[in-house]
């Protein structure tokens, strides 16, 4: 599937090829301090099908609970996350930040990964009353 997207403020812009089978939800403990949410949705793909069309995102590393050291990639000015990726042997499975990419609502997660992590109550958000702007 072709993709394309954003971080919040514009100024870096990507297009990719995804695997829209390849969707996850993660909920280690990085990934809940890095998006201020109880878990990320990511899009696997390989680094050779992204292509930024505009502005290059920063990056540092980060060794999870695994011992993998991850490479996050964000916009700089506005903080969005938009990719990561893995060192060595890894370095060319990169993920992509769902909230970044403009098609979402096509993307629906096929698994879950670090459950052991998970919020208590997530399988209570279903039931809570919502309301749909604000």
């Amino acid at each position: 599937m072709q993709i394309d997207g954003q971080c919040h403020c514009a100024k870096i812009t990507y297009e990719a090829e995804i695997d829209a089978e390849a969707v996850s939800v993660c909920h280690c403990r990085d990934c809940q301090t890095l998006t201020g949410s109880p878990f990320r949705v990511t899009a696997l793909c390989s680094a050779a099908d992204v292509r930024l069309t505009g502005g290059t995102p920063k990056v540092y590393g980060k060794r999870g609970d695994n011992g993998r050291l991850r490479f996050q990639h964000f916009c700089g000015d506005c903080g969005s996350p938009l990719f990561a990726s893995g060192e060595g042997d890894q370095a060319g499975d990169w993920g992509i930040r769902w909230g970044s990419i403009r098609q979402r609502d096509a993307l629906r997660p096929v698994r879950q990964i670090w459950c052991q992590s998970a919020a208590v109550w997530i399988d209570a958000v279903p039931g809570l009353p919502g309301r749909p702007k604000d």
